[in-house]
């Protein structure tokens, strides 16, 4: 089957790219995008002072957004909540799923803290009256108590929850309400653009021979499978 796909050498490859026009505003609209969405306040003033591209939301709204994500990721969580209900409180009284994880997160440091004690009163008061009440909230807050079990967290099979990557995941989830309480989109388009480049390779795959994009961070044409 697969001697009869057309194949494409890569120079034929690349003229076909080089037909398809795109014009360089809708380019920098991208990347202003990624920057406000992201919170790159910093870089988003200067892409502003390189390209003309206005950003599409108030910059001085990604400061307040940015320092909430730092107060998370810094293991902050009862100042990232303050910082939330500053900007607007509906946030977490309307998401309830949202605010358990904060809550999760806040447990999480707890015990990252060894505040053994204080962790068990914290769980117990706060995080098990909602888990009586939502199964998949008991069962997060189980996975979570389960790290109090292990002296040696490097080999619980819980231990993810202390990693960096689980603060990261809270400041997102959170990041994303912000985001969605102002009327902005939650996630930046750049992504969603190359999952349907990963998706529209997989497609050609099945009907042609042509240099892929393995590496996104390069987008370097590799030569056709033979």
């Amino acid at each position: 089957m697969s001697s009869s796909k057309k194949v494409y050498t890569k120079d034929e490859w690349q003229r076909k790219l080089n037909e398809v026009k795109i014009r360089k505003s809708d380019m920098n609209r991208l990347v202003m995008n990624y920057f406000v969405t992201e919170g790159y306040v910093e870089a988003a003033e200067k892409f502003y002072k390189e390209t003309g591209t206005e950003p599409d939301m108030d910059l001085g709204t990604i400061t307040d957004r940015m320092e909430v994500r730092k107060a998370i990721q810094c293991g902050n969580v009862q100042d990232a909540i303050e910082k939330v209900n500053d900007l607007n409180p509906e946030i977490l009284d309307t998401n309830p799923q949202l605010f358990f994880h904060l809550q999760q997160q806040r447990l999480i440091e707890l015990i990252r803290s060894g505040k053994v004690e204080e962790a068990l009163e914290f769980a117990q008061e706060e995080l098990a009256p909602r888990g009586e009440e939502n199964h998949e909230f008991l069962q997060e807050l189980e996975r979570t108590v389960a790290l109090l079990a292990f002296e040696d967290t490097s080999s619980c099979p819980v231990g993810d929850l202390l990693d960096v990557s689980q603060r990261q995941k809270t400041a997102s989830e959170l990041n994303a309400a912000i985001l969605t309480s102002q009327s902005h989109e939650k996630d930046p388009k750049l992504p969603g653009l190359l999952k349907m480049l990963i998706w529209v390779q997989k497609q050609l795959d099945e009907k042609v021979s042509y240099p892929r994009i393995n590496d996104f961070a390069t987008a370097a044409l590799e030569d056709p499978a033979t």
